[in-house]
Order: C-alpha cells, then structure tokens, then sequence
C-alpha cells in the first residue's frame, strides 16, 4: 500500500497490494493546505477572569443561576507536507486552546458555535472585500465530549459514576474548511498549525484534551491537495 497518488509519484517501486481495508468508515475529508488560509488580526479579546479560582468561580454562578455549561469547540484541520495540522489558538506564548466558547443561556447548540467562532476567527468586515471571506462555517461530526463533575480544573471524557449533575459538558466538533478562508486573530493571540504528532501522548504540554485529538480524527480518511487542487496523497494509504 502506498500513500502517494498515482500522479504524485516519482519511483517505479511501488508494494504490492494488500487488498481493501475500508470498511464501514466514515466519508474521507479532503484537507487543503495551510498556505491557502489568509491570516489578519483584530482587537484584543482578554480572557474574563483574572485567575483559575475566578474562572470556577464564574462557572459556579452559572450553574446557579442557569445549570450546566455548555462549550462548543472546533476542530480545524488542514495540512503541510502531507500531514493533518490542527489550528490552534496560542495565548500568551503560554497555554493553547481551541476556538470556540461556552453558548449563551438560551441559545441554540449549532447557532450558538457558529456566534462563538465568528467572534474568535471571523474577520472584520472592512479589513477584506466580502467575497473574499464568508462568516459560515461547516460542522461536522462531534468527534469528542468531556465532562467537569465539580467547580474544579479537573474534566473527563465520561461521567463519574458517582456524579449525577456534572457542572460543564465541552463537545468538540469537527470543523471542515473550506479551500481558501480569511481568519483573523485577536491581537493577544497566535493562531497556530500544530501537527498531529507533535499533539500525540503529549499532555505535558497540550494537556488530555488537546493531546487526544490524533486519537479521535484516527478513525477517517484524508485527502490531502496542493495549492492546485490536485491531490497528492491519501491516508491511510491506497490500495495500489
């Protein structure tokens, strides 16, 4: 089996083939390059609390006040050389996080994650002609769910089962991007193209959930196309 397209290859030695093996797996992804994203910056967006106990604390007004929070966050994948790449947000030089935030009382799941990532990423509208960038974004699967059972830092991909009234559910959804898309950043921000390998069995430094995302995309097929939108290779491999 090869990863190389038959177009993209440049030897004559080519394994035998090893026979079908893609059984029952979801729709392949087709990822594009990060060099075809346009990347801007806009106002500061501060984070709201001052300190980790002023965060939880906030949560525990708003389970009070409105139940358990619920957070929505993307997923964006694109590629380099090959290999998927996650967008990720980088604050303060420090600690990364994904885009997206917890949805307003009322608000719809879908309606309110798509207000959430426009407000992180989408443009200013007089920074770029509109039909150079659009507010929309396509949603996929939710790939991810954790759960917070106390006002504590602590989250699981599961319920205790000693909890009966978790304090935060945070789902992650996978976010299919398009060919070309302006993002722009928060100036006290960095958007950056982390690799799947470098976020696998690293939770030292992503922590467990970042750190399990080579995990969850494991189960698709990717695409991977060039600046020309001619696809140069396949994962998991071809069967030629």
């Amino acid at each position: 089996m090869t990863t190389i397209t038959e177009a993209a290859r440049k030897t004559t030695l080519v394994p035998p083939s090893s026979g079908e093996f893609s059984s029952r797996q979801p729709k392949t992804i087709r990822l594009y390059p990060v060099s075809n994203y346009t990347f801007g910056t806009k106002e500061a967006q501060p984070e709201e609390d001052p300190s980790v106990s002023a965060r939880l604390q906030r949560l525990q007004d708003h389970y009070e006040q409105f139940g358990m929070r619920r957070t929505c966050e993307g997923v964006l994948v694109c590629h380099e050389h090959g290999h998927p790449h996650i967008l990720m947000l980088q604050i303060a030089n420090a600690f990364f996080k994904l885009p997206g935030d917890y949805l307003h009382p009322g608000e719809g799941e879908i309606e309110g994650f798509t207000a959430r990532l426009n407000e992180r990423l989408a443009p200013v509208n007089a920074q770029y002609p509109s039909d150079q960038h659009t507010s929309e974004w396509e949603i996929g699967d939710c790939i991810a769910q954790w759960w917070r059972p106390n006002f504590e830092t602590f989250t699981y991909p599961f319920i205790p089962p000693h909890v009966s009234r978790p304090k935060e559910c945070k789902k992650l959804y996978l976010i299919n991007l398009p060919k070309h898309k302006v993002l722009s950043v928060p100036k006290n921000m960095k958007l950056l193209a982390v690799p799947l390998f470098e976020l696998y069995d690293n939770s030292a430094r992503y922590g467990s959930q970042l750190s399990a995302i080579p995990q969850y995309l494991s189960r698709y097929n990717f695409e991977f196309v060039d600046e020309n939108n001619v696809v140069i290779g396949r994962s998991p491999a071809l069967n030629h």
